[in-house]
């Protein structure tokens, strides 16, 4: 069963997916507790503190090149990230998935203008075109928020319009359609709940890629500010001294890829789980066949 075990039908998530799980946990605990669990205040410097290598006194995690506890500066970051990832992946996913919606359903000529717009925004690469928007609204979180929902939507419309022009022909839509629902009363209470695995399964990996993407332009310097501490921040003014002080860029780049891994990790096993073409559904699906072809026969065996 590639790691997965059955449980009343249902596939239990392998020891690397809980692992996964709890690392985002982790991390998410961390954001919101970051106030109590701060060794020290993010932005206090102390020169004479100044690249201090981790394990020293009072500095966990080692100082940066302005004495500030770069424990500190991560846990921070991490609030930063995950409160910035979770609320543009809501509203990306709110605004893909209504369009993706309203495509897929209506068809024909808004269909086709939707799907025009949606080639011209994919013609640019996610992080160049969320660059250009960030240099053309500037920086702070809400733009920074605005620049990375604009640039990602079109990853949910597609998939989304995809969806639903299949459940658009079957029995329960047409049945609803004859009995006068309205088209928005069809795409919001029958088709929605439909296609809401694959929302589910692209919100998890968007949350991966929206922390990568803030990373990417704090690292530019496009984010939040030299002053603000975010990861890409920390990673941009610690190459410099990634010979002489490798702390200062290597436990953010680890902070990144755990987080990012771990969401990959979720939205995978969210497909596997709910995907009828999965691997995994049908070896459950043959399981479970196997075990009712068994209980019918014990019980022919106990009649005869």
């Amino acid at each position: 069963m590639s790691g997965f075990f059955l449980r009343r039908g249902r596939p239990l998530p392998s020891l690397i997916v809980v692992l996964a799980i709890a690392v985002m946990a982790g991390f998410a605990v961390i954001a919101l507790l970051a106030p109590w669990i701060s060794p020290h205040p993010p932005s206090a410097q102390s020169l004479m503190m100044r690249l201090r290598p981790p394990g020293t006194e009072g500095y966990l995690l080692g100082t940066d090149q302005l004495g500030r506890d770069v424990l500190s500066r991560m846990i921070y970051g991490a609030q930063i990230s995950l409160a910035i990832g979770v609320i543009v992946m809501v509203l990306t996913a709110m605004l893909g998935v209504a369009i993706g919606l309203i495509s897929g359903y209506f068809g024909g000529w808004v269909d086709t203008v939707i799907m025009r717009i949606v080639d011209i925004w994919l013609a640019f690469p996610f992080l160049v075109l969320a660059i250009a928007l960030v240099a053309v609204l500037g920086q702070g979180p809400d733009k920074i928020v605005i620049a990375l929902v604009l640039s990602g939507w079109p990853g949910f419309a597609r998939p989304v319009r995809g969806e639903v022009l299949q459940l658009r022909e079957r029995e329960y839509t047409l049945s609803a359609r004859a009995l006068g629902v309205s088209p928005f009363g069809i795409m919001f209470k029958h088709l929605l709940p439909n296609i809401m695995p694959t929302v589910l399964v692209l919100a998890a990996i968007d949350l991966g890629y929206n922390i990568l993407a803030l990373a990417s332009l704090s690292f530019l310097g496009l984010g939040m500010g030299a002053e603000t501490a975010t990861w890409g921040g920390m990673l941009a003014s610690g190459r410099n001294y990634v010979a002489t002080s490798w702390w200062l860029a290597a436990f953010p780049g680890i902070a990144i890829f755990l987080v990012v891994m771990s969401s990959n990790l979720i939205g995978d096993w969210i497909r596997d789980r709910y995907d009828p073409r999965s691997p995994f559904r049908a070896a459950r699906n043959q399981a479970l066949a196997e075990a009712r072809a068994n209980r019918a026969a014990t019980t022919a065996k106990i009649t005869n």
